[in-house]
């Protein structure tokens, strides 16, 4: 394991090479400033200096990469689903290669801990690996027959599509919206989250020497209100992918409408976990710490409510807090770290905001909630306890190391608690009845749920929300489903009588 200083000398190394060159567009393969010559400063969540210049693309960017990938679609569709396989291992391979380079880079960008962004980095190169060798059968259909009739059903590539990416793990978050839209044979504009949009950079240089063609993955940097709503305006792009708060993705699927845009959202969540009395309940105690102080708490899938049973309440929040009270905030190019700084300075005090309106709700602030280093956007593990089910923080999506407790009684207790909020992303359950695992995990109006287990994810498994925490799946074959369009095609095997409808 590389010291802490070491890690400090290697990001800087990084950091410098990305400074020299700037942080551009790329368009059809070309290395591009914005036509109206704007840039944005990217700044560090650890001590809030300037990490680089960023090119700010508007509608005008927006325009060209759509149209080159446009231009692009033609002979990428018509490449053998093989030859797709190859290059995108070539990614995978490149990501691997630049592994360290890019976890350091995401570690400053975005104040996520090393030792959670080097795991993100190789789960994107999983990621293209996964889908590439998807892309040989991506079209693969199947023949039903009929009376008198032969049906052949296949999938072709929807077009150019933009991705909007967040800004909590982004390059992870990055492949595996790209990596499908690929293999499919679509070509991408991706719009990165302009508070970390140093990645993007090295994913679409990766690509390009890997063998991607000009113009099949194109990249514009710039904020939402601008080159995000020309994106997903655009004539030219068929479908957009975006992962990100629930409110901007009604604001996508408005601005969208008029093109009848195809939309995949991965949005927010206020993801309960639940922990029956008859659990294990060292084994839970960790999965909660892990699934809301990891990240920072800042993803989508974090267990920020938790609903323990009432028999086993104050117990096991005291065992909760126990561990949660050795986690390490800090530097997130230390080693040791787990709790790095939030992402902006204007997250921070949301986060903040959250806590202090718990407080003035009447919860019990059980632990934490301070800012433990004044120089960045650092909050500390929080716990809330003695919360009631109609309180803000018990209701709301918070993204950050926030926990809210509260107790159940019975089954559809925890059910009714788990489903009255409008979000519905995922849950967790923790018990050692088999029969009560079922029942629970049936009556939870979410779009998945883990059961006696923290998010340990499966590729070809479908990932996704229900009510205001998304629409659509990824994962397997319900990432083409999104890329792709079905289409039938009906021959007649007997000479049909056609009705004459005159002369």
């Amino acid at each position: 394991m590389t010291t802490f200083a070491e890690n400090q000398a290697r990001a800087q190394v990084h950091l410098d090479r990305i400074r020299e060159r700037g942080v551009q567009h790329r368009i059809h393969g070309e290395w591009r400033s914005s036509v109206e010559g704007k840039t944005f400063t990217t700044i560090s969540p650890v001590d809030l200096e300037p990490l680089a210049d960023v090119a700010e693309g508007t509608a005008a960017d927006i325009d060209a990469a759509a149209n080159a990938a446009a231009a692009a679609f033609a002979d990428w569709s018509a490449m053998d689903g093989s030859v797709r396989k190859s290059l995108l291992h070539g990614v995978a391979d490149g990501i691997v290669e630049r592994a360290d380079e890019i976890a350091l880079i995401e570690s400053v960008d975005t104040g996520q801990a090393i030792r959670f962004m080097s795991k993100a980095a190789i789960r994107g190169a999983e990621n293209f690996r996964f889908f590439a060798d998807r892309a040989p059968e991506a079209r693969d259909g199947r023949v039903t027959h009929a009376p008198g009739q032969v049906n052949m059903t296949a999938r072709y590539p929807i077009g150019p599509v933009g991705v909007i990416t967040p800004w909590n793990t982004p390059f992870m978050l990055s492949t595996w919206k790209i990596a499908p839209a690929l293999a499919a044979g679509c070509t991408v504009v991706h719009k990165p989250a302009e508070l970390s949009p140093l990645s993007a950079t090295i994913l679409v240089e990766i690509a390009e020497e890997a063998g991607i063609p000009p113009g099949v993955f194109n990249l514009v940097h710039g904020a939402g209100e601008t080159a995000g709503r020309a994106l997903t305006e655009h004539p030219n792009v068929r479908a957009i992918g975006f992962v990100g708060e629930s409110r901007t993705g009604s604001q996508i699927m408005r601005q969208g409408a008029d093109t009848l845009k195809r939309v995949h959202f991965e949005l927010g969540g206020k993801n309960p976990v639940i922990v029956c009395a008859d659990a294990d309940l060292d084994r839970a105690a960790d999965a909660v710490v892990f699934m809301i102080y990891s990240l920072n708490g800042e993803r989508c899938t974090s267990s920020s409510r938790l609903l323990v049973e009432r028999s086993i309440q104050d117990a096991f929040i005291e065992r909760v807090a126990r561990k949660a009270r050795g986690i390490r905030v800090g530097h997130p190019l230390d080693p040791a770290t787990v709790v790095g700084p939030m992402i902006h300075p204007v997250h921070q005090k949301k986060v903040q905001d959250y806590i202090g309106l718990g407080q003035a709700e009447g919860a019990t602030l059980a632990f934490g909630g301070g800012s433990p280093n004044a120089s960045g956007c650092y909050v500390e593990p929080t716990l809330f306890t003695d919360a009631h089910p109609d309180m803000r923080i018990s209701r709301e999506e918070i993204f950050g190391p926030v926990l809210t407790a509260l107790p159940f009684d019975d089954d559809e207790d925890a059910i009714a608690l788990a489903n009255a909020i409008d979000y519905g992303l995922c849950g967790y359950v923790w018990t050692s009845d088999v029969t009560r695992a079922f029942r629970l995990s049936e009556n939870l109006d979410v779009g998945m749920v883990w059961v006696n287990s923290e998010n340990v994810r499966h590729l070809p498994t479908p990932f996704g929300g229900a009510k205001a925490s998304g629409i659509g799946r990824d994962g397997g074959d319900w990432s083409f489903e999104f890329y792709m369009e079905t289409r039938n095609v009906a021959f007649a095997t007997t000479r049909h009588h056609i009705p004459r409808l005159g002369g």
